[in-house]
């Protein structure tokens, strides 16, 4: 997993925690759902970048 691929799937993560939390703080449910789908989409593709390494370990042996 490239650094710039961790860095992009963090700020994912950040990204979604602070809408879900301003979403929280003014009751607005929809705000508060498009975080929490950019926290979930963050960890699909660190998984996905996870799945490539463990592939790339597998066929480099």
């Amino acid at each position: 997993m490239s650094g710039a691929d961790k860095a992009g799937n963090a700020g994912d993560k950040i990204k979604g925690k602070a809408k879900e939390a301003v979403g929280k703080a003014v009751g607005n449910e929809r705000l508060e759902a498009e975080g929490k789908a950019d926290q979930v989409e963050g960890d699909v593709r660190q998984a996905g970048e996870k799945a490539k390494d463990a592939a790339k370990d597998i066929v480099g042996d």
